[in-house]
């Protein structure tokens, strides 16, 4: 059976030779591919890949937050593989809470990519459980309720902030609590601006460590 697979990454050559590397096997093809995460989230569900390979970090936002939204808009959804130049917890706990099958570094051999591919194709999960464990271990333990960033929260910024924690879609958070996708939306980007994060991780990563261990 032949594996469908969906690039996203903002360097076309990084496209170009993930492409051939993949190709290079007669198992596996590459379906489509976008340089954009506002692009990957109109191509992905039109393609329906078996496999979504995501770069971590494009200029319009995260692959991890691709990996979430497809996650939640598609039955079935690909696996998604997040692939990234740079090691960290955070889009470790990113890929985690987005429901990644796998994390990988580009510096990855092309033998190993394939045979990635291939496992979370099969259904299996390339996230080490004792890396997970140690990583969810570490975020936990920290940011107390003293917070003065966290005291100017409302109630339902509060709710949302939980709800980001625990890597719900703003369309899975307006379902929870009953509001527009819209009104979510403006209150993730009131969240953000009140506790100084840029990106939605660094939120979700804040609440984590609110939480007793």
């Amino acid at each position: 059976m032949t594996i469908s697979v969906f690039l996203l990454d903002d360097h076309e050559l990084v496209r170009t030779g993930l492409t051939t590397v993949l190709e290079s096997e007669g198992d596996i093809r590459v379906v489509g591919e976008a340089g954009t995460t506002a692009e990957a989230l109109r191509r992905i569900p039109a393609l329906t890949p078996d496999v979504a390979i995501l770069d971590v970090r494009l200029p319009d936002g995260e692959g991890i937050g691709v990996c979430r939204e497809i996650r939640s808009a598609m039955e079935p959804p690909p696996a998604c593989l997040m692939l990234t130049s740079y090691s960290d917890d955070e889009a470790l706990f990113g890929a985690i809470m987005a429901g990644a099958a796998g994390y990988l570094l580009k510096q990855v051999s092309g033998t190993d990519l394939i045979g990635s591919v291939r496992r979370i194709a099969a259904g299996a999960s390339l996230l080490d459980p004792e890396l997970t464990t140690a990583v969810m271990d570490r975020l936990r333990g920290g940011t107390g309720p003293a917070d003065p960033r966290y005291a100017q929260l409302s109630p339902q910024e509060r709710r949302v902030l939980d709800l980001i924690a625990d890597g719900l879609t703003n369309r899975q958070i307006g379902r929870q609590l009953h509001l527009a996708e819209k009104t979510v939306k403006n209150y993730v980007s009131a969240v953000l601006h009140k506790l100084g994060f840029a990106r939605r991780t660094e939120a979700a990563v804040y609440a984590t460590r609110r939480r007793s261990p």
